[in-house]
Order: C-alpha cells, then structure tokens, then sequence
C-alpha cells in the first residue's frame, strides 16, 4: 500500500502549502476572472492544483528508485514523458497565455514519446478499418498521438467544479488497477494505484471547499496518464478488450465529442471555443439552482461541490459494465452506444429544464429583505 499512500501524503502536503500560501504567489497562481462562461466562484483561487499531483507521483517514483523497485523504471518514464503536457499546462495557468492549441501540441509530444519509449501504441481498436491502419507502425502511432490528446484535453473540458474531474479520474484509475491485477500486470496495477493516491492528495483540499483547482497542468497530466496506463494494458494484454479503455473514459471523451458537434453543427461557432452549456454546467446552472437557491456568493460554493456528485454518478454508469464486459468487446460496443445515447439523453432533458417560477420569487424575496441586489436570471422561468 505504500505506492499508495507515498504520493497520496505527499500531494497532501504539497497541495496544502499552496494553498496556506497563495497570499504570497496568488497574484500570478489564483484564477481571479469570475465572469467567464466556465467560472463558478465566488473569489479567486490558486488554480496550480496539478502541481501537489505530478510531485507526489514524483515521490513515489524517487522511493520506488531509492529501493531498486522493478517497476520504477515504468512510473518516471511516465513522469517524463507526461513533463511537456504537465509544463504547458502549469505555464498556462501561471501566465493565461498558453493557447489550446499550444497545449494540445505539447500533449501530442508527450504521447509521442510515451508511444516511443513506453511502446504504449495503439495497435488494435476492434474497429473495422481502423485495425488496418494501427496495423502499421506510423498509423498507431498517429492514432496514439490523436488518442492520448483527445483524452487528456477531454479530463480539462470536464474541471470546472470541485471535485469533478479529480475523483472521476480516480474512479477510473481503480478500473485499470482492477483489471490490471485480473489479468496479473502487477506494474500497471501499481502506477495507477499511484495515480489515485496523487489525485486523491489533490481532492481532500478542492472537494467540497474549492480551496485549489487542478488548473490546466493537472487536468492534461491526468488526462495523459490515464490515457497511457489505458492503452499500455490494452497492448500488454490480448485477453483485455480493445474497447476497454474506451469505455472506461467514454464519459469525458463523449463529452468533448459533443461539444465539438454542439458547437460546430448547432450554434456554429468554433469548437475551441469556451461556453457555459457543458453538462455539468447545465447541472450547476438549471439543477442546482432549482435545489440550492439564487446566485449569490453564499450559495455559489454549496452549489458548486453538489454538482459534482450528479456527474460522480454518470461516470460510474460507464465504470460499472466496462468492468463486468472488459474481455468482451461485442457486449462493450453495445454498452458504449446506450451510454451515448442516455447521455444525450439527459442533456436534452436538462438543456429544456427551467427553474420554476415560485423558486425565482421567493429568491428574490429573501435577497430584497436581507437589502441585497437581484441578480439577473440565470434562464427564463415557468
């Protein structure tokens, strides 16, 4: 359990200093923008959460070497590779100058150097055509690349409440851990044991006080190593479905698909860039205004962390059958599309739901009696 519990204390630790003293760096750390369509706080707050996570896998990696571990050589050619990704990420959050593309860019290095050095290629998909093309060196690795910076860029699409991303990350670093000793892959098991330990470091300080945020370095560094750990075991193990992975992270990759649809096809906009009708931000929006109350600064932080257990729960809906099916690709193929097609599903049904006009009424009835200013309506009521 020390591989656990090394990078868990560590990120701790690391996590809390931060945040003890961001009165000294908050000026270039804290995200202090509350206005955009993706800003759900009240004050602004150190948005430098990936570092307490890359740290504590770095601890873990420097015992593990200390004690000449077999499986140490795997989690620093994992934290090296993992450094452009991480570095843009960090650099965007100190500087806000960092496009999406920059940083996609930086992912696509990271995975390319995972694919060279870890051999974490894609070689089988158990999609027709598609197995054609990762038959040969250069399309896995294309397909690795596109792969590995769809999924790190979709773990960023899903932060934005507290909790969120962290612990559905978490959740499905369990899953390969679990598989992983099925299939008896010891290292893998290990590394992302390893991988909750840092993330859950990280969650104890941003769930469900919102005192840090993952921020970008964070998001694409657990997004990268989720996406390697997913495809190492696909490759190091025939028995295990190719569609495993993906189904595993099928919640933050549908996510990203949809929105790039919803963009570019439905409101026709770019599909980089940011808005404020994501799922989760339509749970936060239309969901929990309706449970909490108004918008105001006293509401805002309690609204923000009963968010993120709505989609704790979408996430395990896909955990659950990618875990009872992850030798059968025929019956993962089936789950993958009901998930599709509950997740739209229910995107519809909450985009069409307005918060009743009692609710509204009586909101603003307690903020006019307490000499405090309405604020506008977050959509139309009934």
């Amino acid at each position: 359990m020390s591989y656990l519990l090394i990078p868990f204390f560590v990120a701790t630790i690391v996590t809390l200093f931060i945040v003890r003293s961001s009165a000294t760096h908050g000026h270039i750390s804290a995200d202090d923008d509350l206005s955009g369509p993706q800003k759900f706080h009240a004050r602004p707050v150190p948005r430098i959460g990936g570092v307490g996570i890359f740290v504590g896998m770095a601890a873990c990696v420097a015992v593990m070497w200390a004690m000449d571990h077999a499986y140490a050589r795997l989690g620093l050619l994992l934290l090296l590779c993992g450094l452009p990704a991480f570095l843009a990420g960090l650099v965007e959050d100190l500087t806000k100058r960092v496009s999406p593309a920059k940083r996609l860019a930086a992912t696509a290095v990271s995975a390319a150097l995972g694919g060279w050095l870890l051999q974490a290629l894609i070689t089988r998909t158990g999609l027709p055509g598609l197995d054609w093309v990762v038959a040969t060196s250069v399309g896995a690795m294309i397909v690795t690349v596109f792969t590995v910076a769809g999924v790190a860029n979709s773990v960023n699409i899903i932060d934005g409440f507290n909790g969120l991303s962290s612990m559905c990350v978490s959740l499905m670093l369990l899953c390969f851990a679990y598989v992983a000793y099925q299939v008896g892959d010891a290292e893998l098991a290990m590394w992302a044991l390893a991988g909750v330990g840092a993330v859950l470091g990280f969650f104890v300080w941003n769930y469900p006080a919102g005192l840090i945020f993952l921020g970008d370095g964070g998001a694409y560094f657990m997004g990268f190593l989720l996406a390697e750990l997913g495809i190492l075991l696909v490759a190091r193990h025939p028995e295990v479905s190719p569609l495993f992975a993906l189904m595993v992270c099928i919640y933050p990759v549908f996510e990203t698909l949809f929105s790039i649809y919803r963009r570019r096809v439905l409101r026709a906009t770019p599909p980089g860039l940011p808005d404020g009708i994501h799922l989760h931000s339509l749970v936060y929006r239309r969901l929990m205004r309706w449970a909490v109350g108004v918008k105001d600064a006293s509401a805002m932080t309690r609204r923000n962390s009963m968010t993120a257990p709505y989609l704790w729960m979408l996430c395990v809906a896909s955990l659950v059958p990618a875990l009872l099916f992850w030798d059968s690709t025929p019956a993962l193929a089936v789950c993958l599309v009901l998930f599709g097609v509950t997740y739209v599903g229910l995107y519809w049904r909450i985009v069409r739901f307005r918060t009743p006009r009692w609710l509204v009424l009586r909101g603003e009835g307690r903020r006019k009696a307490r000499g405090r200013p309405v604020p506008p309506a977050e959509g139309k009521p009934d």
